[in-house]
């Protein structure tokens, strides 16, 4: 595991990590990825054919939502998850914006989080308790534009925040799970989350990799989503 040195500016005073430096080890990674989501999403289509019919007899809208976010080496792409919220929820979030969690108290407002958020549906609220909301981001790891496990994907207004020295983060592809959702997912502040990404990417093994898959089940089982 390679050793990192911030400067005081933010400068980062260290040599490339195996997953930058090594093409190999990135094409294991892709191969792993595109194994996993085909099998994934074959073993998986009834429950995911299921969840579909859920989501489209609960509420007025359609099946899937899809965000614009930040990818790797700063392309944009179509993040696509189960619909969880009513059709006029981005039409809402100004209004509730003093309910943001991460505002309070003169928090940082650059990540927006409502604990108990009346948009959600009671459905979405069951998928995204059990992150079944984030199954079909499978697809987004079969077109490349995703990994099973890396940084988050941040939205562009997020993404303008991030200092040049956390530039790193987007050296490789978003993940589906990261160390981001294994210490704490929507509960980890922005700051906190930049530095998670950042020691990922300049920490990175393939062993570091599985164990992230293997504490992201346990969240998983036990229901540990924002289903607030």
């Amino acid at each position: 595991m390679t050793e990192t040195a911030v400067s005081a500016n933010g400068s980062s005073q260290m040599s490339p990590s195996p997953i930058e430096a090594r093409r190999s080890l990135r094409a294991v990674k892709r191969g792993t990825d595109v194994v996993v989501a085909v099998l994934g999403l074959i073993v998986l289509s009834p429950l995911l054919l299921a969840i579909a019919i859920g989501v489209k007899l609960s509420s007025r809208g359609p099946v899937f939502f899809r965000q614009l976010r930040i990818g790797a080496h700063d392309e944009p792409f179509y993040i696509v998850k189960f619909r969880t919220m009513r059709l006029n929820a981005d039409e809402l979030k100004g209004e509730l914006a003093h309910m943001n969690v991460h505002a309070r108290n003169g928090g940082d407002p650059r990540m927006f989080k409502i604990l108990d958020d009346p948009r959600v549906t009671p459905f979405g609220r069951f998928l995204r308790r059990y992150f079944l909301d984030e199954l079909p981001q499978l697809f987004n790891v079969l077109k490349g534009q995703m990994s099973l496990v890396g940084p988050r994907p941040l939205i562009p207004e997020e993404d303008e925040h991030v200092p040049e020295w956390a530039r790193r983060r987007l050296r490789v592809r978003p993940g589906m799970t990261g160390i981001w959702q294994v210490h704490g997912h929507s509960h980890v502040e922005f700051e906190e989350m930049i530095r998670l990404d950042y020691a990922y990417v300049t920490n990175w093994s393939y062993g570091g990799d599985f164990k992230l898959i293997l504490e992201t089940i346990p969240l998983v089982i036990h229901g540990d989503g924002d289903g607030r």
